[in-house]
């Protein structure tokens, strides 16, 4: 069944640094172990140490959890996003501009679920498959099965099936989500066809009785949480040496947490092994390269095998990532001159002749606003432009095929600027991203890199 909805699509962002709890963090606490970034375990942990990997390792379920219950109407049912973002979107956190979503959630225990993606042509689609620990297991479309669509059935963990060709999911809850490139307001309507060629067929889903509860709530209803959700979607057996470490609080996938078998001397460590976890959330020296100013993802974005911390960090900031094969995210670290952004002064990021970023889809480069609590929106400006692309119409190239793309608070005053303007917000802190979509190898090696912005 297909419905059309422009409700919450919840790509859940929120910046990491949201989590300002952290930055009072003592010293101990902030050096507190590690290990659970890397995937190891330390033998004889007490109930501190349980808690704070088990936090850390449960969050991507409780992030999962809480935009499947945004969701409730989208079990088993594939939903289309009709409108590109604009500042009138305040309920996903950095939207993209270029591309329209469709979403459902499968809950594939009373049987298989059925997905008919049509012929796409030049259309740039992706169909991301997530397990409910947020890795994509599998990716349809342009890249992977091409531009012809097809029929693809996605079978649940424990199901036996007869078709060779099943994609088999790791959990029996599945996140879908469709990306479909526009090309502008005026290739809607021809978008709207391509959706309409979607189709999910899936039986009556008897729905989830796990709660969804905030990161922030109380201890012991975000590991009540977390064991239910443990329950429902089995973890595979490569977790066994974490699940190990998080057994003194007594969760695992068949269950035996109860928090009324706490002292409260007990319950005290294990608070503060939760504000142990707090702090190695914002710790982002493993979080990716820099280059130039920009931060590079890290390979396992997307499918993150133990790095546990890194999957628990990119729930909250960046919830659904794609993987760096079919889409690579770059965010500028800015310097404080360059995120102040004075009155008549100006960001430039020059490409030159021949060096626009190397992708085989799209690219484009969008500016958001920060709210107070750490998240980005599209707001309102002068142009109604919240992005700059490959696809944007009118830019204005130098003599020499370079191209220069202005971001300031001011309207330019020179044509040519005004042509290659992205404008910044009048006041107030602001974000850029940087998206490449199926990008070349040299952007995935680092043989080729963004050139660094510039404050003129």
């Amino acid at each position: 069944m297909t419905i059309e909805n422009s409700g919450p699509f919840a790509v859940n962002r929120r910046h990491l640094l949201g989590l300002a709890a952290a930055t009072l963090v003592a010293p101990a606490l902030a050096a507190a172990g590690s290990g659970v970034a890397r995937g190891e375990t330390k033998a004889g942990t007490g109930l501190a140490e349980a808690s704070k990997n088990a936090f850390i390792y449960g969050l991507p379920l409780i992030e999962s959890a809480r935009a499947r219950a945004r969701a409730l109407s989208q079990v088993n049912t594939l939903t289309h996003k009709r409108v590109l973002s604009d500042y009138n979107d305040r309920f996903i956190t950095t939207p993209n501009n270029d591309t329209l979503y469709s979403v459902a959630w499968l809950d594939l225990k009373n049987g298989p679920a059925k997905l008919t993606i049509p012929q796409t042509g030049s259309r740039y689609v992706s169909v991301a498959l997530l397990d409910f620990y947020t890795n994509n297991f599998a990716i349809l479309g342009t890249q992977s099965t091409g531009r012809d669509g097809g029929t693809f059935t996605i079978v649940g963990p424990e199901a036996a099936t007869d078709d060779p060709r099943a994609i088999r999911a790791p959990t029996r809850w599945v996140w879908l989500l469709v990306r479909l490139l526009v090309d502008g307001p005026d290739d809607l309507a021809a978008a709207h066809a391509v959706q309409d060629g979607f189709s999910l067929e899936a039986p009556a889903a008897p729905g989830s009785t796990a709660p969804a509860v905030a990161r922030n709530a109380e201890w012991n209803e975000y590991f009540s949480a977390v064991q239910a959700l443990l329950s429902d979607n089995a973890p595979p057996a490569t977790d066994d040496a974490i699940l190990r470490t998080i057994a003194p609080l007594g969760l695992s996938p068949k269950g035996g947490f109860d928090p009324g078998r706490f002292s409260q001397a007990q319950v005290d460590e294990i608070k503060s092994g939760i504000f142990a976890a707090s702090v190695e959330l914002t710790n982002t020296r493993d979080i990716g390269r820099i280059a130039q100013g920009w931060r590079y993802p890290r390979y396992d974005l997307g499918d993150y095998h133990q790095a546990y911390l890194y999957r628990a960090q990119v729930a909250v900031a960046g919830l659904a990532a794609l993987p760096p094969r079919e889409a690579i995210y770059l965010q500028p670290r800015l310097t404080p001159e360059q995120a102040e952004l004075a009155p008549g002064k100006s960001l430039l990021l020059r490409f030159p002749a021949g060096q626009l970023p190397p992708v085989a889809a799209f690219w484009s480069l969008s500016i958001y606003e920060a709210t107070p609590d750490n998240q980005f929106f599209f707001f309102k400006n002068p142009i109604d432009r919240y992005s700059i692309g490959d696809r944007t119409k009118g830019l204005v190239k130098g003599a020499d095929g370079s191209l220069d793309i202005w971001i300031s608070r001011d309207k330019p005053s020179d044509p040519a600027k005004l042509a290659n303007w992205l404008p910044a917000p009048e006041t107030g802190p602001f974000s850029l991203f940087l998206r490449g979509y199926l990008p070349a190898p040299g952007l995935l090696s680092g043989a080729y890199l963004v050139p660094a912005l510039q404050l003129v």
